[in-house]
Formats: C-alpha cells, structure tokens, sequence
C-alpha cells in the first residue's frame, strides 16, 4: 500500500504502442449499451443516433444485431429499443470472477458500520473510468446513491487523485482527461496535481466538497505487484459527520485494512 522506494516523481508517460486500437463497431455498439443503461425508459433508432452521432441506418444494423444477441430488447410495437436480460448473465459472469469484489466486501462492511460511512469498491478501467464493483451502506437516513455499476470519470474526486498518483500516465494524458472532468467545485490543475504529489507521499487521498458539495471522500489505492493502482477503497460521507470520525485516522485504518486486501490479491 506505500509507494514503492525510488518511485519517480512524476508519472511516466505510457507508451503509444500499449494504447487498443479502436474497432468503430465495437465502439459504437458499446455506446449504444451504455446510453440505453442510462435510459429510464426504450428509446427510438433517430434519438439514438442523434445521441450518439450515428447514421440511423448504421445504428439500426448495430441495434439488431444487439438483438439478436440477447443484450437489446425491441418493443414490436412502439419500435423502440431497451436493455435485455443478457446484459444480466455477463454481468453476473463478471461479478463471479471478480475475486477484487469477494475480498473487499467484509472490509466495506466493516468501514460502514463503524464509521456510518458510504463504504465501495471500485475498480479502475484504463484512463477514462472507474466502476463500483463492490459497496456497503451505513444505517444512517442520510446516504450517498451509488449502485454497482456505476462508472464515474477515472480521475474524479479522492479516487482519481490516487490513480494519478500510482498510475502509469503522465501529466499532459492526466490534464488533458483533467479539463474535462466536472466538479462541484473545480480545483485548478496546479493545485490538483499538488494534492496528487500528496496522496502519493501519504498513501491516501480526500476530496473535501470539491467533487459533490458538501461531501468528504476519502480514498485509498490497492496496487498490484508492479506498485501499480488497480483498485481502490472509498469512503464518502457528509463532510460534518466524517469531520467527527476524523479523517486521518479513518484513512489510516483504510490504509491497514486496504493491505491486507491487496496481499490477498497478490500484489504491493
């Protein structure tokens, strides 16, 4: 869980040859999921495309297709398109062989019930996002609304500070997905990447209302046997109440319990 002896002060730079190619239909089929994931409701071929900046006739073929693979369902009457329950298999599929979500789960919940914190598990997916693949809620009333699941931009809040911090980007790939994130109260670069140089030193990161106004977050880096983030452990709850734990101790039990997490996944 401590940075590794001799780490460089900044960030590497990732090699282009690593970068995935893109494949324009995997893409645009990929997309077509993620905003029907959004949707409260089925939605039509032209709000699709014109969502997405497809031709109607290309999203059509991409919808069908879908389809016929159990991911989207049709209504033959309103010809409008929704998830279906093939979504639900992979998804289950995923969630049994995220051996991350089996391991970190007693340790959430022991996070939430001490602390009356929002406790989750959140995996890392390349520079863009992070996803919630394991969570536990305190008993209080008043509670942060996260579902497994759920993606959120990779360098958001206390969690992407971590990543910066023991991620393998360098600086001009981290501020050019900085400038696009959106915050409550958006900190600029330079004091962004002062607050990374920190979680860096200290092994833990928090967002005091910057990212949800009135919200404390702390966050604290699982890395794997190349000192590597590929986790993280979070704990987000009402700035007042987390003031009344106290911060530096909740990440310090964070940090002892994170360890014995990544141990048991094998890694730093």
């Amino acid at each position: 869980m401590m940075p590794a002896t001799g780490r460089p002060p900044f960030p590497p730079a990732r090699s282009a040859d690593r970068r995935a190619r893109q494949v324009p239909a995997v893409t645009r089929a990929v997309a077509i999921l993620r905003l029907l994931g959004k949707s409260d409701e089925p939605v039509g071929v032209n709000a699709i495309a014109r969502a997405l900046g497809l031709v109607p006739s290309t999203c059509l073929h991409i919808l069908r297709a879908l389809v016929s693979e159990g991911l989207v369902a049709v209504d033959p009457d309103t010809k409008r398109y929704g998830l279906d329950a093939g979504i639900l298999t992979l998804a289950r599929s995923v969630m049994r062989r995220n051996g991350f979500a089996d391991v970190v789960q007693p340790v959430l919940d022991e996070l939430s019930q001490r602390h009356a914190v929002t406790a989750i598990g959140v995996q890392v997916v390349g520079l863009k996002h992070m996803v919630v693949v394991a969570i536990s809620r305190s008993d209080l009333p008043l509670r942060i609304h996260v579902d497994i699941g759920s993606r959120f931009p990779a360098l958001i809040s206390a969690t992407g500070r971590c990543f910066a911090a023991f991620g393998d980007h360098g600086w001009a790939a981290l501020e050019k997905q900085f400038h696009k994130l959106r915050w409550d109260h958006p900190p600029a670069f330079a004091a962004w990447r002062a607050e990374v140089e920190q979680a860096r030193a200290r092994g833990y990161a928090v967002d005091a209302g910057a990212y949800i106004r009135g919200v404390t977050i702390v966050a604290i880096p699982i890395l794997d046997h190349a000192a590597l983030m590929t986790h993280s452990i979070v704990a987000v709850g009402v700035s007042e109440q987390m003031a009344r734990v106290g911060i530096a101790e909740l990440a310090g039990e964070m940090r002892t319990l994170g360890a014995g997490v990544a141990e048991r996944l094998g890694g730093h």
